[in-house]
């Protein structure tokens, strides 16, 4: 258990470590912002897609 602490203590002074930290950090976040914004989007663009294809499918059938 000591052992497990004193290299977490050595990774945190490692400089490359200390990117590759950064690096994993801001892939979260945007990973974060892109579910947030398909989510958020992507009702949108389903109901918009759906009242397209059902304008479309009444065009089709001549109504």
């Amino acid at each position: 258990m000591i052992t497990i602490f004193r290299n977490i203590i050595a990774l945190a002074h490692a400089r490359r470590a200390v990117t590759a930290l950064e690096y994993g950090l801001i892939a979260a976040v945007i990973g974060g912002v892109v579910i947030t914004a398909a989510t958020t989007f992507g009702n949108s663009l389903s109901h918009a897609y759906s009242t397209i294809g059902n304008a479309l499918t009444g065009k089709a059938a001549g109504v």
